[in-house]
């Protein structure tokens, strides 16, 4: 039986981080905002991730500074001090979230289930998912939905975009568009620098715009300048240059988006736009973009079956390999083929 039978007056959503897992986490509050338009959400975030959280209609944002520490934890806490949640949804097995949740007061506290939960998340909930055999991230967290009453099928995402960020995106992507948002959250999870410029001098041979587009951090404006070294065509570098939303806008006017393991994969697919995904270090069945499977080049199971001796299907959930040789596994030739599959019959359709 569902943990409602009506609507519950207020929910709270504590999902801190990252950008690809509150992309997630959004089309599981919009399903619930939408069978349930009634009940007040307020969603516990982190910082950089609140820009996103912020454009949602009828959610508070409550900001979480984990730079601040213990100071942060105080800081949320006394925000929510005079409030009681019919259900608190913990979508984040960190320990630094379990730790934040023992100040936010609710009914019902709902976790993953046993066989999900890590660093003792089960010790700070008193209701718990059942056991569940899905594989991909949204698909664990469409179990809160249902867990408290919420159908969930097909995800769907309306995040909105001011005039002002849809211009600043349409005057990059006037025809046909590859963006490459180039860096992963350790640089062993990055492709090769030589072949990201090799696909993107191929994507201008094809007629298309080429955007590279990443945070402001020092490394990823360095991985964009090497990439750009190597190429031989002009490409638009915006790494560093856009605001979340800004970014979000981008994504949703291009053609098709080549990314690792990263947020990016994950908010072009809440706008609809392809995703190429490359994957070496993570099972692409559990973390790669949602709608976008049928893209992927992946090289995890040859490496994940020989460093664990046994075949994926019977690795543990999450189960990650190791290794700053991995993605030089995957190839130009197979990423092109990909980014053919999905540029070649537009070409066709402009060319009639």
């Amino acid at each position: 039986m569902a943990l409602f039978t009506t609507a519950p007056q207020s929910i709270c959503i504590l999902r801190l981080s990252a950008i690809g897992d509150v992309c997630h986490a959004i089309a599981v509050v919009q399903a619930i905002q939408k069978h349930w338009p009634e009940t007040s959400i307020t969603w516990v975030v982190g910082k950089t991730e609140a820009q996103l959280v912020g454009t949602l209609p009828n959610v508070k944002v409550v900001s979480f500074d984990k730079k601040a520490g213990w100071q942060g934890i105080k800081e949320v806490w006394n925000t929510l001090k005079d409030q009681k949640f019919d259900a608190l949804l913990d979508m984040q097995v960190a320990l630094r979230a379990s730790l934040l949740s023992l100040g936010i007061k609710a009914r019902y506290k709902v976790g993953f289930s046993r066989q999900r939960a890590k660093e003792g998340q089960w010790l700070f909930t008193n209701r718990k998912l059942p056991q569940t055999n899905a594989s991909h991230v949204l698909d664990n967290f469409a179990e809160f939905a249902r867990y408290i009453g919420v159908p969930f099928t097909t995800p769907d995402w309306q995040i909105p975009l001011s005039s002002e960020d849809m211009a600043f995106a349409q005057q990059y992507t006037n025809k046909p568009t590859l963006i490459i948002s180039p860096a992963a959250s350790k640089d062993e999870r990055n492709w090769l620098i030589e072949r990201y410029a090799a696909v993107a001098d191929h994507a201008v041979s094809k007629g298309l715009n080429v955007i590279l587009c990443g945070s402001p951090t020092q490394r990823e404006q360095t991985l964009g300048e090497k990439i750009i070294q190597h190429c031989h065509h002009p490409i638009t570098n915006l790494i560093g240059k856009t605001s979340l939303i800004q970014l979000t806008a981008l994504l949703k006017y291009a053609t098709v988006v080549i990314a690792p393991d990263s947020g990016p994969a994950h908010l072009a697919t809440t706008q609809g736009t392809p995703v190429i995904g490359l994957y070496g270090h993570s099972n692409p069945t559990r973390t790669g973009p949602y709608l976008s499977q049928q893209y992927v080049v992946s090289v995890y199971q040859q490496f994940a079956e020989k460093h664990y001796g046994k075949p994926v299907s019977e690795l543990p959930w999450g189960a990650r390999v190791k290794g700053s040789d991995i993605m030089a596994a995957i190839s130009v030739e197979d990423v092109i083929t990909q980014l053919d599959t999905i540029i070649d019959p537009l070409t066709l359709t402009q060319s009639q």
